[in-house]
């Protein structure tokens, strides 16, 4: 039996919602975070670099156990699924789908609770050496989204909209009313890589924070 700790397993209710809209109070996390603009399909694009980025330093935190390197409070772990927070350029209120040149979002990954200021450092210093890659555009950061509705989508990312107008309908059917601004943004979870199995079978934590009527 696997000692590693889960997220996906352990916090169900953060990772495996029903394709039914629910509501939850969502706990302040850890993120390392790249903030960019653009197409996320571009071929070598900015969104594809930031996500390299945060796969190469998640992973040296994770491994460091291996070099003896590991910090305080270290315990093993499942490096958490990729996420995404996503908004308009111009300022529109939600995501449109079919203007993606016109995005902007922040890419992350959850990390364990020890991973403080310094233990971050050291991996952007550790992951420089190794592989000669400017790593100031990744960013430690506490994320406290509070309440919110999510559900699971299944499928293509372009089907996506029918799922938000569920959560819409849900939201407006609870009395809630969505906070989509500046400070809270459309929350996008994957939990399967679109490279590989059926499109139609990929699944997709959405979030959207609300607040209280």
């Amino acid at each position: 039996m696997s000692d590693k700790l889960d997220y996906k397993k352990k916090y169900k209710d953060l990772y495996v919602p029903k394709s039914k809209p629910v509501k939850i109070l969502v706990p302040p996390m850890k993120f390392i975070m790249v903030e960019g603009t653009g197409d996320p399909n571009e071929e070598d694009g900015a969104y594809t670099n930031a996500v390299g980025l945060l796969y190469t330093l998640s992973y040296t935190i994770k491994m460091s156990k291996m070099s003896g390197s590991a910090p305080e409070g270290y315990f093993d772990y499942v490096v958490p699924p990729l996420e995404g927070l996503w908004w308009m350029a111009d300022g529109l209120a939600g995501v449109d789908y079919s203007r993606k040149s016109d995005f902007c979002w922040v890419s992350m990954i959850r990390q364990p609770e020890f991973v403080t200021p310094e233990v971050f450092a050291w991996a952007c210093a550790e992951a420089r050496r190794k592989k000669d890659i400017d790593f100031s555009p990744a960013r430690l950061e506490t994320l406290d989204e509070g309440l919110c509705v999510q559900c699971m989508h299944i499928g293509p990312y372009d089907d996506e909209p029918a799922t938000v107008a569920k959560m819409e309908a849900f939201i407006e059917a609870n009395g809630l009313i969505n906070d989509i601004g500046d400070n809270r943004r459309h929350h996008e979870i994957y939990l399967s890589d679109p490279r590989r199995g059926d499109p139609a079978k990929l699944k997709t934590v959405l979030r959207v924070p609300v607040k209280e009527a």
